[in-house]
């Protein structure tokens, strides 16, 4: 894994230089240096598993067959265009939220002389998608159906993040429209489409294969990216902050998350009232509030008992695929984040 990675990261330094090298645009030196600098502090600090899952899912659909060199740096094209769109979504996200940290340095419009810049450099990082698709796809018969996933996915999860932007207007904070509908909606595809779906998607188009013939691979991939993001909201409250990183923040922050959702449908009148009173303030003791109610609808055993029933519901669903390549890539997807603790 170590080996795929520093290959993966190899790939990066490639782009990067194609990129900055681009003849559509005459680059100056200092044009040349703010985006090598941008792209270096934007793309490529995260966990990088979205890229990588790409190559994992292209070898496991050759069925063990020895990739060539061409195939695994064409499918780290596939995994980094993912891992720009990641980075395009996650400067803009910052900006919206006004966050302050970002993968434990200070999100990028927050680094001086950055600023409002920072939207302009979303907007650079989007359009770099379809250079690079341009730069190492063009010839391939599959070239447009690639351009047509990453055009459909990043509309999928823009509107996934409106419905989850319009939801947290400030002065219309009303827990009454939180349900397990919405949560659902808000995540299917705000997160699962471009996070579970993309990466899959690109292994099957580059394997050659039609993607239409594959919307029960697309219905088991937003299912996991759904059960995924319901982990998120779990270990938000109850993970360890040592372990994932990050104190969670989602009480304050009155995020639609699975444990209010479940909270509001499980709770009595008055642990009603007191939820409404208190979801979404930003003080301590009204934290703490929300949280003794959480523990005493043992909100944790709802979530265990939620975790092994998605599992077994996905495992099912997975056994049911008429294809053991296909089944082998689900399989391995759902392997990563059962039971994960960060």
């Amino acid at each position: 894994m170590a080996d795929l990675k520093s290959t993966f990261l190899k790939v990066y330094s490639v782009l990067k230089s194609e990129l900055l090298q681009d003849p559509a645009f005459e680059f100056t030196d200092a044009s040349r240096q703010w985006v090598e600098r941008m792209l270096d502090y934007n793309v490529p600090g995260g966990k990088l598993n979205r890229g990588l899952s790409v190559i994992d899912s292209y070898r496991l659909l050759k069925e063990g067959k020895e990739l060539t060199e061409d195939e695994i740096f064409l499918a780290s094209v596939l995994g980094w265009c993912i891992e720009w769109l990641q980075a395009y979504f996650l400067v803009l996200d910052d900006i919206m939220d006004n966050s302050v940290t970002r993968r434990g340095q200070p999100c990028w419009f927050r680094v001086p002389k950055v600023g409002m810049i920072a939207v302009n450099d979303g907007v650079l990082l989007r359009n770099h998608i379809p250079r690079m698709l341009k730069n190492h796809f063009k010839g391939k018969p599959y070239y447009v159906d690639l351009l047509d996933l990453f055009n459909e996915v990043e509309f999928q999860t823009a509107s996934g993040q409106m419905i989850d932007l319009i939801t947290t207007i400030e002065g219309e904070k009303d827990l009454s429209k939180y349900a397990l509908s919405l949560h659902r909606r808000i995540v299917q595809y705000k997160t699962a489409y471009y996070s579970f779906y993309l990466p899959v998607a690109c292994a099957l188009v580059m394997a050659g294969e039609d993607l239409e013939k594959h919307t029960a691979v697309k219905d088991i991939l937003v299912q996991m990216g759904v059960y995924f993001q319901v982990q998120d909201d779990y270990l938000d409250c109850f993970g360890d902050p040592e372990t994932i990183g990050k104190v969670g923040t989602d009480i304050e922050d009155f995020k639609c998350s699975w444990l209010v959702v479940r909270a509001l449908e499980l709770c009595n009148e008055d642990q009603k009232k007191l939820l409404h009173e208190a979801y979404g303030k930003p003080d301590p003791e009204n934290v703490a509030k929300v949280k003794a109610i959480y523990k005493d609808l043992d909100l944790q055993g709802v979530f265990a008992e939620y975790e092994s029933q998605s599992y077994a519901k996905l495992n099912a669903s997975i056994e049911a695929q008429p294809s053991k390549a296909i089944q082998a890539v689900l399989k391995s997807f759902l392997g990563k984040i059962y039971k994960r603790q960060k």
